[in-house]
């Protein structure tokens, strides 16, 4: 077996022309068809990048030359390429998106018949299968048939409407960071009966409005927005909308693991998150609270494998297996604003949870010096402590302390940063731990 390169903790990602080019995507459309047994039939999409015009011409070329026909349902949103795959009764479908990554980058993520992205066992053999040139065309008059469908949108739409009963005259402000949920999302909470504003939600690759990551610093003007207008919610997504991070009436953005919480206690039954996520999950939840690896493929393997009610990231990655198993950031902003127009407003929703100081810091690393930077890590955390009640390695090194207290030492699996959260009931321990997590990184690398 090879060592895993190509993909990530979502799919895989990188810049274009160095590390995500034209050939790495006809070979890969090559090798999921030769996975699939040159046979069967992909659903394709892209979010709004404009380099994913070549990507999905490339990758489209490699499923027909291999057998595979291809259903295309052009620029969508993530959810609906899960939601597609699925309805349409595909063996696997494809989305050309770099989520939340600037408009240099981009990358392919794979979807199962039921909608859920592919395993790391499944992208294992697809990255054995692409090394060792695995693939192989098929005969002329076999080639796969390509079609266009364009009335899943409608379907999807009016199946997500149905999913919610929002009062009327909510007041809502979504921000779509002109990327590919802009013409579906705020069309949605209109249909659902919410009056609408928007923002950045022209269609546009080069993201103009603002970064399509959806944090504080990027999301000012949708703050202001929602104060200036007297909204009720402001709603924002990434580049691909499979992510949803709220902003409440006052204009101040939610603490992202408090509206985790908030959302999973609406939910009867156990829930499923990351090791990442804070501890105020486990004191909302009804159920048990089921924690594991970074990447919404690992939480939705454990919602499968525990029939689990909920399951989420504290990024704003929420899964809903009572629509479908892939990620969606438009249901997500649904159910909030029903969560609002029912019990009131989200400031006062958020402050019925428990809230620590949390800290979540990234240091620059490259690819190849991750690895080297993570080696001992485990060892250089547990000296550095006196008090280390647990230590969990599931994904990167998690510490927990005597005082509940919380810190966890990962490498993106999107981006070239070592990734630190942590979590403790007072913000002075919490500064603490997190400048001993700095200058061990900071000196290991």
């Amino acid at each position: 077996m090879v060592a895993k390169k190509l993909f990530g903790t979502s799919g895989i990602r990188g810049k274009i022309g160095s590390e995500v080019t034209c050939e790495l995507a006809l070979n890969v459309g090559k090798s999921l068809a030769y996975y699939l047994g040159n046979e069967g039939s992909v659903v394709l999409g892209y979010d709004t990048r404009n380099t994913n015009q070549m990507l999905d011409q490339a990758i489209c070329a490699g499923l027909l030359e291999s057998g595979v026909d291809v259903i295309k349902i052009g620029m969508v949103p993530t959810p609906l390429v899960g939601y597609a795959t699925e309805k349409l009764d595909a063996d696997a479908g494809i989305m050309l998106t770099a989520s939340h990554n600037p408009s240099q980058y981009n990358g392919i993520k794979l979807w199962n018949k039921n909608g859920m992205a592919y395993t790391s066992q499944q992208e294992e053999k697809i990255e054995e299968i692409y090394a060792d040139k695995q693939y192989c065309s098929v005969s002329w008059d076999n080639v796969g048939n390509l079609s266009f469908n364009e009335e899943i949108k409608g379907q999807y739409i009016d199946d997500l409407v149905a999913m919610v009963d929002i009062e009327e005259g909510l007041k809502v402000v979504v921000d779509c960071a002109s990327g590919a949920g802009s013409e579906i999302s705020p069309l949605v909470f209109r249909k659902a009966g919410c009056e609408v504003t928007t923002l950045n939600s022209q269609p546009d690759g080069f993201f103009p409005g603002r970064n399509p990551e959806p944090n504080a610093e990027n999301l000012q003007t949708l703050m202001k927005t929602v104060v200036a207008v007297g909204a009720d919610l402001g709603i924002a997504h990434d580049g691909d909308a499979d992510r949803m991070i709220t902003v409440d009436e006052n204009g101040e953005i939610s603490p992202f693991d408090s509206l985790l919480a908030l959302i999973s206690k609406e939910f009867d039954g156990d829930v499923v998150t990351t090791v990442d996520a804070g501890l105020c999950m486990d004191e909302s939840v009804k159920g048990q609270v089921f924690r594991t690896p970074v990447g919404d493929v690992n939480v939705a393997e454990v919602i499968i494998e525990k029939d689990a009610a909920f399951g989420g990231e504290p990024s704003g990655t929420w899964l809903h297996p009572d629509f479908c198993m892939c990620p969606d950031g438009i249901l997500s902003g649904l159910r909030m604003a029903e969560l609002v127009s029912k019990k009131g407003k989200l400031s006062d929703l958020l402050a019925e949870i428990p809230s620590y100081p949390n800290i979540r810091e990234k240091i620059i690393c490259s690819k190849e010096a991750k690895v080297k930077v993570m080696e001992n890590m485990e060892e250089l955390l547990k000296d550095a402590f006196d008090d280390v009640a647990d230590v969990n390695s599931l994904d990167g090194v998690r510490l927990t302390f005597a005082d509940d207290s919380w810190v966890l030492v990962r490498p993106s699996g999107t981006e070239d940063y070592i990734r630190i959260t942590l979590e403790s009931r007072d913000a002075q321990r919490a500064e603490g731990i997190k400048e001993i997590c700095v200058k061990i990184i900071n000196e290991n690398l």
